[in-house]
């Protein structure tokens, strides 16, 4: 079994009047079946309502299954005596930074999370010192949160995930509220963690560009998984990505598009090189 296991999960909304009677059922995950390998760099897609965020909820106990099961590692998210050891586990980064932050210094904040895990004191620290390392952030460990810039925030709520020493790191969509270069930071941030440290990474996004150095891409619609495989397995179905109101990244949709215009391309280029290199021989 890998770091993350789903087998038969279903979540439901369940809307209820003042007398508690049920007004409404809404299916979010219908019948999902998933195993994620540890220090795999797993990305999912999916338009809004899809599921992928209410997927990832599931991952450290946030929600629990109406049915079927989740296991990280071999703790079941539903068990309440393990509900502690699965959240040293799996560390959650959220869309916007400033919900996470709430030390009035980052090293403060980066501290909060070990401190309350019962961390003693010296190996505390020790952590705050690898984790703001990790993420470039060492040299505004004395600086407030407010004075930083959006993605600096952001790596800093990924070091406090970080000084935690989770084996799994979830992401949803945190790079939604910051701007093209403050993306470029966290991205980079998320893939030395996932290369270097060998965590495992999962990245709830919208942002095709950021997914393509993931080694898995799960596609999903209505709750249930739709697609899955390598970048360039997924992005070679673009015809299907657009009915399922999914963009490419930008050098993917190009190539497409030279290739409905007549030339002899392979399908699932996905960066800038990939197509000078197909495109020179045609052109010569």
């Amino acid at each position: 079994m890998g770091i993350v296991k789903a087998t038969k999960l279903i979540f439901d909304y369940i809307t209820r009047d003042e007398a508690d009677n049920v007004e409404d059922v809404k299916r979010a995950i219908n019948n999902l079946n998933i195993d994620i390998t540890q220090g795999d760099f797993v990305a999912v897609l999916g338009h809004n309502g899809s599921g992928k965020s209410t997927f990832a909820k599931h991952l450290n106990g946030i929600l629990l299954p109406t049915e079927g099961t989740v296991f990280i590692s071999d703790l079941n998210t539903a068990n309440d005596e393990t509900l502690l050891d699965l959240r040293k586990m799996v560390g959650m980064v959220f869309q916007n930074p400033d919900n996470q932050i709430i030390g009035n210094v980052v090293e403060e904040d980066v501290a909060f999370g070990p401190e309350n895990i019962g961390i003693p004191t010296d190996e505390m620290w020790k952590r705050v010192d690898a984790a703001l390392e990790a993420v470039g952030m060492t040299a505004y460990r004395y600086k407030s949160p407010n004075k930083l810039s959006g993605g600096q925030k952001q790596r800093v709520a990924i070091a406090g995930i970080m000084a935690m020493k989770p084996k799994c790191i979830v992401l949803d969509e945190p790079t939604a509220m910051l701007d093209p270069n403050g993306r470029k930071e966290v991205i980079k941030t998320v893939l030395e963690l996932n290369k270097k440290e060998n965590i495992t990474v999962i990245l709830i996004t919208h942002y095709m560009e950021e997914v393509i150095e993931a080694d898995r891409v799960i596609v999903m619609d209505e709750g249930k998984i739709v697609m899955d495989g390598t970048p360039k397995e997924v992005f070679s179905h673009v015809e299907e990505l657009k009915k399922l109101r999914l963009d490419v990244p930008s050098t993917t949709e190009l190539a497409y598009e030279l290739k409905q215009a007549g030339l002899k391309l392979p399908d699932g280029i996905l960066t800038l090189d990939e197509l000078v290199d197909n495109l020179l021989p045609i052109l010569k």
